[in-house]
């Protein structure tokens, strides 16, 4: 399987529920340390709240936050906290003030360049390589090199062995249930537009990784 597999994917098709199987200790210490190799700092947390703990010794009070559209956020039930004006300066609460009418180009520069961007992936491979997919491609620059730091929180049922499962695990199974939530929620399909593969942190303080012991997000 390629790259160019993912344009073939289709709405509709059933999720292999293989994907949705926590990984083991060896698979997660394993791709601990290869992420590790590669300049992506990565930590292991026994469950959800635990997310929360981390996310605060990793980002100082008061730093300037935005949150990418994630699954794993949402369920974690994160998004309120991350996204106010308190513990941390949450820019989509400064971006719910701003007229997108007379302010859009400033709103998208605000989202594409913050000091520290939080969200998730859709596969993770023991060899170290991250694999992003999104429908507008919206947060994938942040992720890619405009954001001054970058936390994903993942969880463990997202690794997988190589970078065609982590393909496939996309296209299968991650993409399949957020088509679903994108009829649900919005009246329209989603789709593998956008594609960011990560092989390689070059700054080793910039991007960092939670990975979490549960069965979290798509």
């Amino acid at each position: 399987m390629s790259l160019e597999n993912l344009k073939t994917a289709q709405p509709g098709q059933t999720p292999t529920p293989v994907y949705a199987r926590p990984a083991s200790d060896e698979q997660i210490e394993r791709t601990v340390a290869a992420l590790g190799q590669r300049g992506i700092q990565a930590f292991v947390v026994s469950d959800g709240v635990a997310v929360k703990a981390k996310l605060e010794e990793l980002i100082p009070a008061g730093a300037e936050v935005f949150t990418s559209s994630s699954a794993t956020l949402r369920q974690l039930g994160l998004l309120d906290e991350l996204d106010q004006e308190g513990h941390f300066n949450g820019l989509r609460a400064r971006l719910g003030k701003m007229d997108p009418k007379t302010q859009n180009r400033e709103m998208q520069k605000l989202g594409a360049t913050p000091e520290f961007i939080v969200g998730s992936v859709q596969a993770v491979t023991e060899t170290g390589s991250v694999l992003v997919a999104s429908a507008t491609g919206s947060q994938l620059a942040p992720y890619a090199a405009a954001a001054a730091h970058v936390v994903w929180v993942v969880g463990s049922q997202k690794i997988v062995p190589t970078l065609d499962e982590a393909i496939q695990r996309l296209e299968e199974y991650a993409f399949q249930l957020e088509d679903q939530r994108a009829m649900n929620a919005y009246g329209r399909h989603s789709g593998i537009n956008k594609v960011l593969l990560v092989n390689k942190e070059a700054n080793p303080e910039r991007t960092r990784m939670i990975i979490v012991k549960e069965n979290l997000g798509f």
